[in-house]
Protein backbone atom coordinates (compact mmCIF):
# COMPACT_ATOMS: atom_id res chain seq x y z
CA UNK A 1 0.00 0.00 0.00
CA UNK A 2 1.20 3.64 -0.65
CA UNK A 3 1.42 5.26 1.96
CA UNK A 4 2.27 8.53 0.41
CA UNK A 5 -0.77 8.77 -1.56
CA UNK A 6 -3.18 8.70 1.80
CA UNK A 7 -0.48 11.10 3.69
CA UNK A 8 -1.59 13.69 0.79
CA UNK A 9 -5.08 12.84 0.49
CA UNK A 10 -5.03 13.48 4.30
CA UNK A 11 -3.09 17.03 3.86
CA UNK A 12 -5.63 18.06 1.21
CA UNK A 13 -8.52 17.82 3.35
CA UNK A 14 -6.42 19.61 5.97
CA UNK A 15 -5.43 22.63 3.87
CA UNK A 16 -9.12 22.57 2.73
CA UNK A 17 -10.43 23.06 6.11
CA UNK A 18 -7.59 25.46 6.94
CA UNK A 19 -8.98 27.80 3.82
CA UNK A 20 -12.09 27.60 4.81
CA UNK A 21 -11.10 29.39 8.10
CA UNK A 22 -9.33 31.83 5.90
CA UNK A 23 -12.30 32.81 4.09
CA UNK A 24 -14.54 33.24 6.76
CA UNK A 25 -12.09 35.57 8.55
CA UNK A 26 -11.19 37.80 5.34
CA UNK A 27 -15.15 38.10 5.10
CA UNK A 28 -15.83 38.92 8.33
CA UNK A 29 -12.93 40.97 8.76
CA UNK A 30 -15.45 44.62 8.77
CA UNK A 31 -17.69 42.71 11.15
CA UNK A 32 -17.52 44.89 14.18
CA UNK A 33 -16.34 42.63 17.25
CA UNK A 34 -15.52 39.54 15.14
CA UNK A 35 -13.54 37.07 16.52
CA UNK A 36 -10.70 35.52 13.83
CA UNK A 37 -11.17 31.75 13.44
CA UNK A 38 -7.81 29.84 13.46
CA UNK A 39 -6.75 25.93 12.60
CA UNK A 40 -3.71 23.87 14.71
CA UNK A 41 -2.24 21.14 12.85
CA UNK A 42 -0.88 18.01 14.65
CA UNK A 43 -0.04 14.69 13.43
CA UNK A 44 -0.99 11.29 14.32
CA UNK A 45 0.12 7.47 13.36
CA UNK A 46 -1.41 5.33 11.16
CA UNK A 47 -3.82 2.88 12.69
CA UNK A 48 -3.49 -1.38 12.07
CA UNK A 49 -4.45 -3.19 8.93
CA UNK A 50 -7.62 -5.64 9.79
CA UNK A 51 -7.91 -9.10 9.91
CA UNK A 52 -3.82 -9.17 10.05
CA UNK A 53 -3.42 -8.12 13.48
CA UNK A 54 0.70 -7.97 12.74
CA UNK A 55 0.17 -5.55 9.57
CA UNK A 56 0.33 -1.55 10.54
CA UNK A 57 -0.65 0.63 8.08
CA UNK A 58 2.91 3.09 7.10
CA UNK A 59 5.37 0.75 9.33
CA UNK A 60 8.20 0.34 7.19
CA UNK A 61 10.88 -1.21 8.61
CA UNK A 62 9.65 0.46 12.48
CA UNK A 63 9.06 3.59 11.62
CA UNK A 64 5.24 4.68 11.75
CA UNK A 65 3.86 6.82 9.10
CA UNK A 66 1.91 10.31 10.21
CA UNK A 67 -0.50 12.24 9.06
CA UNK A 68 -1.32 15.37 9.41
CA UNK A 69 -4.71 16.16 11.67
CA UNK A 70 -6.21 19.84 12.37
CA UNK A 71 -7.83 21.06 15.49
CA UNK A 72 -10.24 24.75 15.30
CA UNK A 73 -9.91 27.60 17.30
CA UNK A 74 -10.96 30.92 18.14
CA UNK A 75 -8.46 34.15 18.45
CA UNK A 76 -10.16 36.04 21.39
CA UNK A 77 -7.33 38.77 21.52
CA UNK A 78 -8.94 42.10 21.66
CA UNK A 79 -9.44 44.60 18.13
CA UNK A 80 -8.34 47.86 17.58
CA UNK A 81 -11.43 50.27 19.16
CA UNK A 82 -12.07 53.23 16.86
CA UNK A 83 -14.31 56.52 17.47
CA UNK A 84 -17.44 56.84 16.23
CA UNK A 85 -19.46 59.57 18.05
CA UNK A 86 -22.87 58.00 17.87
CA UNK A 87 -23.87 57.48 21.45
CA UNK A 88 -24.79 54.21 21.03
CA UNK A 89 -21.70 52.71 20.28
CA UNK A 90 -19.98 51.16 23.21
CA UNK A 91 -16.65 49.51 23.31
CA UNK A 92 -15.42 46.92 25.96
CA UNK A 93 -12.29 47.25 27.15
CA UNK A 94 -10.57 44.15 28.65
CA UNK A 95 -12.70 41.33 29.53
CA UNK A 96 -16.14 40.36 28.87
CA UNK A 97 -19.19 40.13 26.48
CA UNK A 98 -22.08 42.09 26.29
CA UNK A 99 -25.59 39.88 26.92
CA UNK A 100 -28.23 39.66 24.45
CA UNK A 101 -31.55 38.37 24.15
CA UNK A 102 -31.59 35.56 21.00
CA UNK A 103 -34.90 34.98 19.18
CA UNK A 104 -35.58 31.75 21.21
CA UNK A 105 -34.96 33.25 24.38
CA UNK A 106 -31.59 32.00 25.09
CA UNK A 107 -29.04 34.23 25.67
CA UNK A 108 -26.31 35.20 23.18
CA UNK A 109 -22.49 36.96 23.88
CA UNK A 110 -21.33 39.54 21.36
CA UNK A 111 -17.76 42.05 21.29
CA UNK A 112 -20.01 44.25 19.16
CA UNK A 113 -21.35 47.16 20.84
CA UNK A 114 -23.00 48.74 17.62
CA UNK A 115 -26.55 49.44 19.32
CA UNK A 116 -29.73 51.05 17.77
CA UNK A 117 -32.96 51.73 19.07
CA UNK A 118 -36.26 49.65 18.01
CA UNK A 119 -39.50 51.77 17.05
CA UNK A 120 -40.43 51.44 20.76
CA UNK A 121 -37.27 52.85 21.96
CA UNK A 122 -35.90 49.53 22.62
CA UNK A 123 -32.24 48.94 22.59
CA UNK A 124 -30.96 46.63 20.31
CA UNK A 125 -28.12 44.92 18.33
CA UNK A 126 -27.52 45.84 14.52
CA UNK A 127 -29.27 42.91 13.97
CA UNK A 128 -32.52 43.26 15.91
CA UNK A 129 -31.96 41.70 18.71
CA UNK A 130 -32.53 43.22 22.64
CA UNK A 131 -29.59 44.06 25.13
CA UNK A 132 -30.33 43.53 28.48
CA UNK A 133 -29.06 44.65 31.88
CA UNK A 134 -27.81 43.13 34.88
CA UNK A 135 -31.54 42.81 36.15
CA UNK A 136 -32.18 40.55 33.01
CA UNK A 137 -34.68 42.99 30.85
CA UNK A 138 -33.80 45.13 28.20
CA UNK A 139 -33.30 48.60 28.29
CA UNK A 140 -35.82 50.73 27.29
CA UNK A 141 -35.43 54.81 26.42
CA UNK A 142 -37.63 57.51 27.78
CA UNK A 143 -39.55 59.63 25.06
CA UNK A 144 -38.22 63.07 25.43
CA UNK A 145 -35.82 62.37 28.53
CA UNK A 146 -32.53 63.05 26.40
CA UNK A 147 -29.62 61.87 25.17
CA UNK A 148 -28.22 59.16 26.22
CA UNK A 149 -24.36 58.45 28.59
CA UNK A 150 -22.51 55.47 29.38
CA UNK A 151 -20.59 55.59 31.90
CA UNK A 152 -17.63 53.52 32.20
CA UNK A 153 -19.46 50.90 34.15
CA UNK A 154 -21.82 50.26 31.90
CA UNK A 155 -24.57 52.17 33.80
CA UNK A 156 -26.99 53.58 31.22
CA UNK A 157 -28.40 57.39 31.78
CA UNK A 158 -30.45 59.25 29.76
CA UNK A 159 -30.57 63.24 31.07
CA UNK A 160 -30.61 62.36 34.45
CA UNK A 161 -32.60 59.12 34.72
CA UNK A 162 -30.49 55.62 35.02
CA UNK A 163 -31.94 53.25 32.89
CA UNK A 164 -29.87 50.28 34.31
CA UNK A 165 -26.42 49.05 34.26
CA UNK A 166 -25.57 46.99 31.16
CA UNK A 167 -24.65 42.96 31.44
CA UNK A 168 -21.18 41.93 30.95
CA UNK A 169 -20.15 38.78 31.50
CA UNK A 170 -17.10 36.98 30.95
CA UNK A 171 -16.50 32.91 31.09
CA UNK A 172 -13.62 30.90 32.80
CA UNK A 173 -13.31 28.68 29.33
CA UNK A 174 -13.61 30.09 25.89
CA UNK A 175 -13.14 26.84 24.23
CA UNK A 176 -16.77 26.65 25.60
CA UNK A 177 -18.19 29.19 23.79
CA UNK A 178 -20.25 27.93 20.36
CA UNK A 179 -19.57 30.94 17.55
CA UNK A 180 -23.17 31.91 15.95
CA UNK A 181 -23.81 34.38 12.92
CA UNK A 182 -22.69 38.13 13.33
CA UNK A 183 -20.01 37.44 15.30
CA UNK A 184 -22.62 36.31 18.34
CA UNK A 185 -21.40 33.38 20.61
CA UNK A 186 -23.35 31.17 22.53
CA UNK A 187 -22.08 29.37 25.88
CA UNK A 188 -21.75 26.00 25.78
CA UNK A 189 -21.18 23.03 28.34
CA UNK A 190 -18.50 24.43 30.55
CA UNK A 191 -18.61 27.85 30.03
CA UNK A 192 -17.98 29.09 33.11
CA UNK A 193 -20.09 32.20 33.30
CA UNK A 194 -19.96 35.14 35.42
CA UNK A 195 -20.52 38.84 35.22
CA UNK A 196 -17.65 41.58 35.25
CA UNK A 197 -18.45 43.33 37.93
CA UNK A 198 -16.25 46.87 36.83
CA UNK A 199 -16.16 46.63 33.45
CA UNK A 200 -14.41 49.53 31.54
CA UNK A 201 -16.76 50.74 28.48
CA UNK A 202 -16.14 53.59 26.32
CA UNK A 203 -19.05 55.07 24.65
CA UNK A 204 -18.52 56.82 21.38
CA UNK A 205 -16.38 53.71 20.49
CA UNK A 206 -16.71 50.52 18.62
CA UNK A 207 -14.23 47.57 18.93
CA UNK A 208 -13.05 46.22 15.15
CA UNK A 209 -12.60 42.82 14.35
CA UNK A 210 -9.16 41.14 15.60
CA UNK A 211 -8.18 39.89 11.90
CA UNK A 212 -5.33 41.43 9.38
CA UNK A 213 -6.77 40.86 5.96
CA UNK A 214 -3.11 41.24 5.07
CA UNK A 215 -2.26 38.20 7.21
CA UNK A 216 -5.02 35.86 6.00
CA UNK A 217 -4.09 36.71 2.43
CA UNK A 218 -1.04 35.71 2.55
CA UNK A 219 -1.95 32.39 4.46
CA UNK A 220 -4.01 32.17 1.54
CA UNK A 221 -0.79 32.00 -0.87
CA UNK A 222 0.31 29.77 1.54
CA UNK A 223 -2.48 27.54 1.39
CA UNK A 224 -2.73 27.41 -2.70
CA UNK A 225 1.25 26.29 -2.68
CA UNK A 226 0.62 23.28 -0.46
CA UNK A 227 -2.34 22.13 -2.19
CA UNK A 228 -0.99 22.26 -5.31
CA UNK A 229 2.20 20.36 -3.93
CA UNK A 230 -0.16 17.46 -2.94
CA UNK A 231 -1.74 17.39 -6.26
CA UNK A 232 1.46 16.61 -8.07
CA UNK A 233 2.25 14.32 -5.57
CA UNK A 234 -1.01 12.57 -5.82
CA UNK A 235 -0.87 12.71 -9.87
CA UNK A 236 2.97 11.38 -9.30
CA UNK A 237 2.47 8.17 -7.31
CA UNK A 238 -0.42 7.54 -9.65
CA UNK A 239 1.60 7.68 -12.53
CA UNK A 240 4.10 5.36 -10.68
CA UNK A 241 1.47 2.86 -10.23
CA UNK A 242 -0.01 2.73 -13.02
CA UNK A 243 3.23 2.08 -15.39
CA UNK A 244 4.21 -0.73 -12.52
CA UNK A 245 0.41 -2.47 -13.38
CA UNK A 246 0.83 -1.90 -16.61
CA UNK A 247 4.88 -4.01 -16.74
CA UNK A 248 3.63 -6.33 -14.50
CA UNK A 249 0.82 -7.09 -16.66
Amino acid sequence: MNIGLYQSAASLAALERWQDNVSQNITSAQTTGFRKRTIEFSTETAGEIHPDSHSKLGHDAGTPAVFPKTSAGINYISGETMPTRRELDIAIQGDGFFEIKLPDGTMGYTRSGEFRLRPDRTLVTSGGLEVMNTNGDPFVLLPGAGTVNVNQDGTLFQGSTSLGKLSIQKFANTAALIPTAGGMFSAGNGANMTPVEQPDLMQGYLEQSNVQPLREMVDLVIISRAYEANQKMITTIDQQMQKALEALG
